[in-house]
């Protein structure tokens, strides 16, 4: 920690205060940002300057990360049982799914999340100790100084706040920093004993969110195209509805003292006070709901080009080119074929009947596999075929995954082994039988390849809310009402015709509806970072993480399952390490088991 501290606090400022994670700050955001200076400023000048102080703010936003290809050219969902990346030098592959928490190529995210965040966490100290004293702009009233700087604050309190949010989930609870610490200074005074999970989330990272968010914009603001990015009031709302959830979860509700049912109030808080300005994207046509589609356009529209309503908070980034997709595209289009779903993934998928394809769910929410890898046992009533397990399958497999068959892009996906996307000699070609689909804009493939999109990181958006609010309910209450017409909602979006009400399988139990929703929660979300951490509250990671990943074999008349790829996870893997030079220097004390 002292190493850390040192290197981001010996800085006067910050390099320029510039936009340093994106191509052009004023697209990123909207016109709420200014060209800034090239050069450095010391803390006397930013904080003698209103536009230099609203600069400085305004880059923190830089701190919030997009998971397409983060860690090393590879996604966090690979590391779970959802997906393997197809090329070797994916950060995942030599790290996570080996248990090597120390590998160099998953750097990025085992070791450099924690500078990453703190360096984030300093600049909203900052501007909150220092923005008081900066002199009103010459061309601002007193009351727009007054709301600006409420604004500022308020929006350095939750940023602040999700920062250490993502610090906990990854070390666990740590120390809090509130001041702007002295790099000539004793850096550890203060700050070398780790927290309990009470004090450092329900204490301070729920209560800074409660008291921001009368602060921040009211939607009505928030949702302008100039403040495109920029906080606001249902953001804080919906923040904290997650955080509530994982701490009723398994693992956090002894030591947090949440509950289900004050999670289940945190989520329908949201859903009454905010449920009028969000919506499920939905696209509907003369023969029905096209399910497709509308989980398509939920994911790549945004609320200021496409009217998406269905995102709250997100990391606003401009329109990419052939460049950002070229990793996670199929081989056969000319790319090198990244993020691969499993067949672990595409067994999740009910039918689109509502039906579910197989006999039995475990707590992980997937299907309960025998030894080997033949099938699970299938539910014969359902219809499903597992020479063609992505047949007549809820639409949202087809808007995620890219299987053998599917019109893709300039062709037609073919993973016949010697074939357009499974090439012989091609390293980079899908080892499950799988492409991605999901977050790669068709589009930008279109006159040969010269197309743009938004492809905007979503880190929130109103599915998850309804997920969260059902599955608070059906552990506070059981089955029931509210908690069918919620996850209707979602399923009915996605073109599923069944209801969930329907199905005996579920509304018998407590347990069986528990496994269902943790199913529909994974493939409502999935490749949105939410699986490596869901498993974690859940306490199944290492039946979730340890378990092989399958993939297929497809011949022109058959498709057979394998295994893709043998998984490490250990119990000490909850938490990652904290970074070996924090703990050399700093004496802080590590996780368990590293």
């Amino acid at each position: 920690m002292k190493k850390y501290l040192k290197k981001y606090l010996r800085y006067p400022v910050v390099a320029g205060i510039m936009c340093v994670a994106l191509p052009s700050c004023e697209d990123a955001f909207g016109d709420f940002l200014e060209k800034q200076p090239s050069n450095e400023l010391t803390e006397k000048q930013v904080f003698s300057d209103w536009t230099t102080t609203m600069q400085l703010h305004f880059d923190t936003y830089n701190f919030l990360r997009n998971g397409a290809c983060r860690i090393n050219n590879s996604w966090m969902d690979a590391a779970t049982d959802l997906a393997e990346t197809s090329y070797a030098s994916g950060g995942v592959r030599t790290t996570f799914n080996i248990g090597n928490y120390y590998g160099a190529a998953g750097a990025s995210e085992l070791i450099d999340t924690w500078e990453h965040y703190y360096r984030g966490i300093r600049k909203c100290n900052m501007l909150l100790t220092r923005i008081d004293s900066v002199p009103k702009g010459a061309d601002l009233s007193d009351e727009k100084y007054e709301t600006d700087k409420l604004n500022y604050k308020s929006e350095a309190r939750f940023l602040r706040a999700y920062f250490y949010w993502e610090l906990f989930l990854r070390y666990g609870a740590i120390p809090i920093v509130k001041d702007v610490l002295d790099p000539n200074g004793d850096l550890l005074t203060g700050y070398t004993n780790r927290p309990t999970v009470k004090s450092f989330v329900v204490d301070f990272v729920l209560q800074e969110l409660q008291a921001c968010e009368s602060g921040l914009m009211p939607y009505d603001d928030g949702v302008k195209p100039a403040n495109a990015g920029r906080i606001s009031q249902p953001m804080a709302r919906a923040l904290y509805s997650r955080i509530m959830l994982y701490m009723a979860s398994e693992r956090f509700s002894a030591a947090s003292g949440i509950t289900w049912e004050q999670a289940a109030g945190a989520a329908k808080s949201f859903i009454d006070d905010f449920g009028s300005s969000y919506e499920l994207f939905t696209v509907t046509e003369a023969s029905g709901t096209n399910g497709v589609a509308a989980y398509t356009n939920a994911i790549l529209r945004t609320t200021y080009e496409g009217n998406n309503k269905e995102v709250i908070f997100f990391r606003n980034d401009v329109q990419v080119g052939w460049s950002n997709i070229r990793n996670d595209t199929p081989v056969g289009e000319g790319g090198n074929g990244g993020l691969c779903p499993s067949q672990n993934l595409v067994d999740m998928y009910d039918m689109k009947d509502g039906a579910s394809p197989f006999a039995q769910y475990d707590k992980t929410g997937s299907p309960v596999y025998s030894s080997g890898v033949s099938a699970p046992a299938v539910n014969s009533a359902s219809g499903y075929d597992d020479a063609s397990p992505w047949s007549n399958r809820d639409p949202r497999l087809a808007a995620t995954v890219l299987h053998h068959g599917a019109s893709w892009g300039n062709g037609v996906i073919n993973v016949i082994k010697g074939q357009r996307d499974n090439p012989t000699g091609n390293a980079n070609a899908t080892p499950t039988g799988y492409y991605l689909r999901k977050y790669v804009p068709e589009n930008i493939l279109s006159t040969v390849h010269t197309g743009t999109s938004y492809r905007n990181w979503i880190i929130i958006r109103y599915a998850e809310i309804l997920l969260s609010y059902a599955e608070a309910m059906n552990e506070a209450s059981g089955p029931g009402g509210e908690v069918y017409a919620y996850l209707n909602q979602i399923r009915h979006r996605a073109g599923i015709t069944g209801n969930v009400e329907d199905r005996s399988d579920l509304t018998s139990s407590k347990d069986n509806m528990r496994s269902f929703i943790r199913k529909e929660r994974t493939v409502e979300l999935a490749f949105e970072d939410h699986r490596a951490w869901d498993v974690r509250r859940w306490n199944v990671a290492v039946e979730a993480l340890a378990r092989p990943v399958y993939g297929v074999d497809v011949t022109s008349s058959a498709c057979t399952r394998k295994v893709a790829q043998e998984r490490v996870f250990e119990e000490k893997m909850y938490l990652y390490p904290i970074p070996e030079a924090e703990v050399w220097k700093a004496n802080i004390e590590n996780n368990p088991g590293w």
